[in-house]
């Protein structure tokens, strides 16, 4: 493409050099810079692109992009200083790939919890309605049937833009696109061009990056402010910011809601093992899915999918026999004593109280709660007690043990977690660092038919310890347990 065509909407303060050169990528990585590049220069939470000009200028790039010009310009490359750089690569990056969001449906879901299962659940739902769906996901990202491994939950916005671009030459007619509050923030999906957008809930998270629970709240509500008119936004009112959200949105405003009026009702009317019973908007269906918080989970994919024009007696049908994300609720039975396992990827306390909520709403008699759980190193310390606090009020016993520690001492985490805890809640609990001799711990501690929540990590199929990703799956590991103790 030609440089001046990849400029459309960007704000642009002066430009030094030719904008009639020709493109051929565009790169935010100096490293990956060469002859024909554009390199865009963005502020990060940890480095400054602004730094790395003058490694991308000796590769000799198309072009540069930048707030603030070098000391020294090159005459074969084209400078262009902007108002902002980040907002300015997502512009870029949607008009490089052909403004891949303009050619299709593309819903975005936000909010604290859910994200994923709502993801999982439009993609799963459209595709058997006969669509070509796509999905991005902190799971995976779906184009089609093709499965392709997710690295962050939002991607950056030239691999975002690929990836719909990809979707687009794939023939999908939707996609459905978990949107962090970190991408809102950072302007990853500056330019793309969103058909809906759905709001789940929002609870203590993150505050590590945004410092405080009102701006969290302020950078979510940014994206129902950003939609267009002649898109939908969903939003949960049963969470006391869901009506705030979408209160200055141009989209069409609708509700979801277990306990008041609502555009998308629905009343439950038996959770067990098997499955929910609901009522949606009176119409008495089963689903697989499990627990108060899939309840609203499945509410929200079946009003986006309302929105988005399907009839619903096929939306319910098709939902009633789908399954959820991976690591959401997982759980197995050991064969010999019946011991219920359930891996969650819960890492927010109102997560983790929803998951355990929802197990002594199963119990049947008189089973035993076991929790393993721990938190993420480098994150959001001040969940930790409160994520402490809850695993002890809901459950018989805890172990706390290593999350994804990364660069922190793990010992150190469990003293925070530990940190939030009475007397009586002390006596319940045991600390391990090693995850899976915490999780072999838990399993020797039952009685036939107890229940195990081993939560945090779902999904992962690593453990990040100083910088190294290693080998480790909850559910394989407690599969492998129980086998052992079956013998």
């Amino acid at each position: 493409m030609i440089l001046q065509e990849i400029l459309y909407k960007v704000a642009i303060r002066s430009v030094h050099g030719k904008l009639d050169v020709e493109v051929k990528d565009l790169q935010l990585d100096s490293r990956k810079v060469s002859k024909g590049s554009v390199f865009i220069a963005v502020r990060g939470t940890h480095k400054d692109g602004h730094e790395f000009i003058e490694a991308a200028s000796a590769e000799f790039p198309a072009a540069i992009i930048c707030e603030q010009m070098p000391a020294i310009l090159k005459e074969d490359i084209t400078y262009i200083q902007v108002e902002n750089s980040a907002v300015a690569s997502g512009l870029l990056a949607h008009n490089f790939f052909g403004q891949p969001s303009e050619k299709m449906k593309l819903v975005g879901v936000t909010g604290t919890n859910g994200k994923t299962t709502i993801a999982t659940l439009l993609y799963k739902l459209f595709t058997s309605l006969g669509y070509t769906s796509g999905m991005l996901s902190t799971v995976e990202n779906r184009i089609g049937d093709k499965t392709l491994p997710a690295t962050h939950t939002t991607p950056d916005p030239i691999s975002l833009n690929q990836l719909l671009h990809e979707m687009l030459e794939a023939d999908c007619s939707h996609v459905f696109m978990e949107t962090s509050s970190h991408a809102i923030h950072q302007h990853r999906i500056e330019g793309l061009h969103y058909s809906g957008g759905i709001f789940s809930n929002i609870t203590h998270d993150h505050l590590d990056y945004h410092k405080t629970f009102n701006e969290y709240i302020r950078v979510k509500k940014l994206f129902f402010d950003g939609l267009p008119s002649d898109a939908f936004a969903l939003t949960n009112s049963d969470d006391k910011r869901g009506e705030v959200m979408i209160q200055n949105t141009a989209a069409t405003k609708y509700t979801y809601s277990l306990k008041t009026a609502a555009d998308f009702k629905g009343r439950i009317l038996e959770n067990n093992l098997t499955g929910l019973v609901m009522l949606v908007n009176d119409q008495e269906v089963h689903f697989r899915l499990i627990g108060e918080f899939n309840a609203y989970n499945l509410l929200a994919a079946f009003g986006a999918a309302i929105c988005l024009g399907e009839e619903k007696s096929e939306i319910l049908r098709n939902l009633s026999v789908l399954s959820g994300a991976e690591g959401r609720f997982d759980y197995m039975i050991s064969p010999k004593e019946k011991i219920v396992g359930i891996v969650d990827y819960a890492h927010t306390p109102d997560a983790l109280e929803n998951v355990l909520s929802t197990i002594r709403k199963l119990r049947r008699n008189d089973e035993r709660i076991i929790t393993v759980v721990g938190c993420g190193g480098d994150r959001d310390k001040t969940k930790r007690p409160i994520m402490g606090e809850v695993a002890c009020k809901l459950s018989d016993k805890v172990i706390f043990t290593s999350d994804n520690p990364r660069s922190e001492e793990p010992g150190a985490i469990l003293n925070d977690m530990e940190a939030g805890l009475n007397t009586a809640a002390k006596r319940k609990l045991i600390s391990i660092i090693d995850r899976r001799e915490a999780i072999k711990t838990a399993v020797s501690l039952t009685q036939p038919a107890d229940i195990i929540l081993v939560a945090g990590k779902g999904h992962e199929k690593y453990q990040e310890i100083k910088g190294v990703k290693k080998p480790f799956d909850d559910k394989a590991v407690l599969k492998e347990v129980f086998l052992i103790m079956d013998k």
